[in-house]
This record gives structure tokens, sequence and C-alpha cells, in this order.
């Protein structure tokens, strides 16, 4: 399951977690992913099981029933002299009980919260990528639904307009910092069935999954000394659930494209120990006109065609792809915009943007995205 990773750390650190932690030019040692999150116990919380209505924005708020969940923000800017820039705004939110805190304590805390800036100098040749970590106590970090917002210390999503589909994204560290405004243009995807995406065979194991897939964003970046106004694409993901990785699964491969005929898609391959691709593996594509069809292992190829080290994991990461389905007229080529967008923090995973060219239906398409790639620094290392 893409990104259980990640939040499987909240788990593991869920004690220490109160402080913020930069970016760490050495990798640390730690829990595996698989392993912790197999490891965890999800008595008490909800499980996802079947589809049910969504509503907004109540669903961009929190889901302390489930004892997992994100919000995932990542884009390609564009200032006006054509530098490029990419950025990942991450939060994730793991439940230490599916009951509130019962303390008089401000410290009290019934969930700790995990989130990753990530910032892509395309031109300047240099990537940027840190970490924090804070309990939900004491105003360090939390969310809310109505108004939505969620928040680590001074990083934070805040949605306003109907259905709280217009977001705030404001982070800073180091370098470099981020304040967009980024707006739906497209109602929400709903991911699986009716927004229940399936992770494995046994029952439960599914996440409530939805997509703003295309979000016209403006706002400033500072590099440095340097603040540059900017434009261009975001997308969001959503997830909440109470699930584990199941079987021989060891990583997976997540894409998020956005083409200029209008059309959006998202694909997650999940990888197996053996080289197979699981049958779990999914994705969907939104037509310019916002159709949606499903993708699945069955109508989707996607072909490496180059590969990177990297020279501080030694993990050996997919670096182009060809993605291809006959039924659909899909012939991409995604190329990643730096070869090192690697996060050295306290989980080691690629995730970056990309470019992407090709035909949809016989015609020639470009268009930007962003790819995340998991597994491949354990695969080297046999732990974190």
């Amino acid at each position: 399951m893409r990104r259980l990773n990640l939040v499987c750390l909240c788990l593991a650190l869920a004690t220490l977690a109160a402080c913020a932690a930069p970016a760490q030019p050495e990798i640390r040692a730690g829990i595996g992913a698989v392993e912790a999150v197999n490891a965890a116990d999800g008595e008490g919380f909800a499980r996802v099981t079947t589809p049910r209505p969504f509503s907004f924005p109540a669903d961009h708020g929190p889901h302390p029933a489930f004892q997992t969940e994100w919000w995932y923000y990542t884009g390609n800017l564009q200032a006006a002299d054509g530098r490029r820039f990419g950025f990942q705004l991450t939060f994730f939110r793991r439940g230490l009980t599916p009951e509130p805190a019962e303390r008089e304590s401000d410290w009290g805390a019934a969930a700790v919260y995990m989130a990753h800036f990530a910032f892509s100098d395309i031109d300047g040749g240099v990537f940027h990528a840190f970490d924090r970590f804070s309990r939900d106590a004491a105003g360090l970090a939390g969310a809310s639904a109505d108004p939505f917002r969620v928040f680590l210390e001074d990083w934070s999503a805040e949605g306003s307009g109907p259905e709280g589909m217009t977001m705030r994204l404001r982070a800073a560290q180091g370098d470099v910092a981020i304040d967009l405004r980024a707006e739906s243009t497209r109602p929400p995807v709903l991911q699986g069935d009716g927004g229940v995406s399936q992770k494995g065979p046994s029952p439960g194991n599914a996440s409530a999954y939805y997509s703003l897939t295309r979000m016209g964003t403006s706002g400033s970046v500072r590099v440095g000394d340097e603040t540059f106004a900017v434009e261009g694409l975001a997308w969001m993901d959503r997830e909440w659930s109470t699930s584990a990785l199941e079987g021989d699964v060891v990583g997976w491969d997540w894409f998020a494209l956005q083409l200029d005929d209008g059309s959006d898609l998202m694909y997650y391959q999940l990888r197996q120990g053996d080289g197979g691709v699981s049958p779990f593996t999914a994705g969907t594509i939104v037509g310019p006109d916002g159709a949606v069809r499903r993708l699945s292992r069955d109508t989707v190829t996607l072909e490496v065609l180059d590969r990177w080290r990297s020279p501080r994991s030694g993990a050996d990461y997919p670096a182009r792809w060809r993605l291809r389905s006959d039924a659909l007229g899909l012939d991409l080529t995604i190329t990643p915009h730096l070869a090192d967008q690697e996060l050295p923090l306290s989980v080691v995973y690629w995730e970056g943007a990309v470019g992407i060219s090709g035909t949809v239906g016989g015609r020639p398409v470009q268009g930007n995205g962003y790819v995340e790639l998991t597994g491949y620094a354990e695969a080297r290392q046999g732990r974190f």
C-alpha cells in the first residue's frame, strides 16, 4: 500500500515525536516498512469496507476513527522567466487510540503527526527535503474539517471557498519556502470502487481515497535570497484507513501525471518480491471532458528505460519509464526533471517532479507530474 512506509514511521517514533527535525546528511537506521506496518495493532479502529458518500469540506478534515491518514500535495511551477520548480508538502496522522485523550494536561495526545516538505529547484539543479514530527497536542499539530486545516507547527494546508476546494499551502525551512494558492478545477476523483481502494485480499484492507487531480496554482516560492512569483498545477491525494501490507509486496511506484490535453492520470504499481506485480495495482485516468476510467494491472504496461543509483543510500531506482495502455491509446515517456530527488530523511524514498511526452489516441501530448518510489532503499540495506 503506497505511502504506508512513511506512516509506519509515525508509529515507530510516536513516543519521540514532539519536535521538528531537519533533513539529515546521512541515512539513519530504523524499522523496515513492511515489518512495522504488519506489526501494528489496529484493534478498536474502524476499517474501510464499502463505498460511502463523500462530503466536503468534512472529508478534507480528520477521521480519528481510522488509524492512519494523509494529505498529499505535489506540483510543478514556473516563474515568469521560465525557471521551473517542483514541490511536495505532505502531512500524516497516525492514531494512538481511537478515543480522544482523556487527560487534564495540554500534552495529552491521541495521535502523532509527521510532515515532509521537499522542493526541486529544477533549473538550479538542487533538491531540498525536510521532515518534522509532533503530537496533536498543545497546538503543535492537528487537523480540522470546517474550516479545513491541517498543520504541523508553521507548515500548513488550509481550505476556503465552496467545499474547501481552494487550498493555501505554506511551508518554509532552510533556503526554501512556498506560499501557494491551489484551486481545484475538477470535482474530486474517487479512486477504486466509489472511493474504496482495496490494497489486499482481506476484507477491510482498503483505504478511502480521493484525489484533486488538477489544481490551478499560483503564489510565490523562495530560493535562498530570491523570491519568484509562480504559476502551475498541483495535485492533492487524500486517504484514510486501518490496513496493512499483505503477501509479498516489497514496495510501490506511484505516478500522478497532468497532460496538456487536459487529461490526468494516477497509477500505482505494487511490486512483489518475485519481481511480479500485485493484482491490487490500480489507478484512474480523467479525460479532457472529465470522464473517469479505472486502470488495472491488466490494462497498463510500465517499462523501466533507465536507472539511477543514489550516492547516499546506494538504492538503485528506476529513472525513466514508458507507460502504455493499448486499450486507452496511451503511450507516454516519463523522465525525472532531476535525477536526484531522493529524500534522505527518517524514511528514505524517492519522490520528485517529472516531465512527460508521448501520445494519447495518436495525438502528441506533453505534461508534468510527480512520481514516488518506495522499497528500493530497503532492498539495498535490508533496513532503513
